[in-house]
């Protein structure tokens, strides 16, 4: 008998559709090459404690009582109700660039809108006509690349301002070097600073429990430590789908949210694959461990910090192993209403080159000694800005684009996959199509939501 859906990756995206098709038919699978699910927001333990991989917030919080809110379409689309989770908001976050300028930011717009009518008094006319521009822009119609710096330039006129703004929604979901799409901006903008940051009580694992929970009491099936070898396809359709052990699980439907190129690679006869204009964005992520009471003044009152300390910001895969210039200092226990942990986290984040670590990796004790060099780096770097930390470290630990296609399958490692988006999820069959980061939507959130809109405009039934 065939599996009515099969959804390849057991993501956030993957979960959400697979919740969203449950609901109204329970043969669906899926299948997650990875021990646990997940995908890039997953976690592992060490030292007896649990630890988060690449959730530092979630964006596009809202209230309940904001209906058309991503947050709250999503939890109706998957019969969720707020009360199962435990949300916190941030405290305050900062765009710091050299010594001369910041903006701070919280879910409360007004912040922003003042901050930067304080520090850029003469962008607050254009500032303001830039917002009736994202107000009233759909970034899920079709179109061609349009340059959000352009428009940014054109609006404010001032270019610290534009990458002060640029910054944040960057380093949180651009996969485009040095600009982004007008309609990925107006997505993160909205998410980010207008919306805003949150994040769940307990860990990641809290949530994905509840979202497997929620899924097999609709009657779904996942198997984990399950990789996909093969798309199998006849004329215009997906016939099923071939395990590494072999098997062959016949299927009406696929969903894949793996990725275009690695979806792609799966296909039981060799498919062109789209050349890339631009190399992928890479990250090096790394968490320093240590007792709440040691955390630096610095970080007291913010959750996430934004920094550039370069001439100029520049978003673009790096020459040499890690670009320090810039990045994210993330504190993940510092949201409204959290228990106080016993230990704190401080997460750095800068861009990463690929190429450079994968020549690296080529003698393994070279690429451990790159590794601890580089975290380094980062922890003086971090230092520099929110004062010193590194006489009371307890655990550190330091993830690679290397490590994340180790542990992900994403190409290259990059966590936002391809510059170019196939935004209708549309693979040229009848019945597979793509979901999660390279069908276009941003975020945990929109992730998710990426899941649930493929299923519900490719997938159930049309009533």
């Amino acid at each position: 008998m065939a599996v009515s859906l099969v959804v390849i990756g057991g993501g956030l995206s993957g979960l959400a559709a697979a919740i969203r098709f449950a609901r109204f038919n329970p043969n669906v699978l899926i299948l997650e090459q990875h021990s646990r699910s997940g995908g890039l927001n997953s976690y592992y333990f060490r030292n007896n404690r649990l630890f988060e991989t690449g959730l530092h917030a979630i964006t596009n919080f809202a209230p309940p009582t904001d209906k058309r809110a991503p947050l709250n379409r999503l939890l109706r689309q998957l019969k969720l109700k707020r009360d199962q989770f435990d949300f916190h908001e941030q405290l305050q976050s900062e765009i710091i660039f050299t010594d001369t300028a910041s903006l701070c930011f919280s879910n409360q717009f007004e912040l922003l809108k003042s901050e930067i009518e304080s520090a850029f008094p003469s962008a607050r006319t254009g500032f303001e006509q830039l917002l009736v521009l994202i107000n009233g822009y759909d970034p899920f119609i079709p179109r061609s690349f349009v340059s959000a710096r352009q428009v940014l330039i054109e609006h404010l006129d001032d270019q610290l301002l534009v990458d002060m703004l640029l910054c944040p929604l960057m380093f949180y979901g651009s996969s485009v070097a040095n600009d982004m799409d007008l309609g990925q901006f107006v997505i993160m903008f909205r998410a980010i600073f207008q919306e805003g940051m949150f994040r769940p009580g307990g860990s990641i694992k809290d949530l994905l429990d509840l979202l497997l929970a929620t899924y097999r009491e609709y009657g779904g099936t996942i198997r984990l430590k399950t990789p996909v070898t093969r798309i199998l396809r006849q004329g215009k359709k997906a016939i099923g789908v071939e395990l590494g052990s072999g098997e062959i699980i016949p299927c009406d439907f696929v969903l894949s949210t793996i990725g275009y190129d690695e979806t792609l690679a799966l296909y039981d006869t060799p498919s062109p694959v789209h050349k890339e204009q631009q190399g992928r964005m890479g990250f090096m992520e790394s968490i320093f461990e240590l007792p709440v009471n040691s955390l630096p003044a610095g970080s007291h009152n913010r959750t996430i910090i934004f920094y550039n300390q370069g001439e100029h910001f520049l978003y673009q895969p790096p020459v040499d192993s890690v670009d320090f210039r810039s990045g994210v200092i993330c504190f993940p226990s510092h949201f409204q209403g959290l228990t106080e942990p016993q230990t704190a986290e401080i997460r750095t984040t800068h861009l990463a080159s690929y190429d450079q670590w994968r020549v690296l990796a080529q003698d393994r004790e070279a690429y451990l000694k790159a590794k601890t060099a580089a975290r380094d780096a980062s922890r003086v770097t971090a230092e520099q800005i929110i004062g010193g930390f590194s006489h009371s470290l307890l655990f550190e630990d330091t993830f690679t684009p290397l490590t994340v296609e180790r542990f992900t399958a994403k190409k290259e490692g990059a966590i936002y996959g391809r510059p170019d988006k196939i935004k209708d999820g549309v693979m040229g069959y009848e019945n597979l199509f793509l979901a999660g980061t390279d069908q276009g939507f941003l975020g945990i959130i929109g992730s998710m939501l990426s899941g649930v809109s493929m299923v519900n405009q490719h997938i159930l039934p049309k009533t």
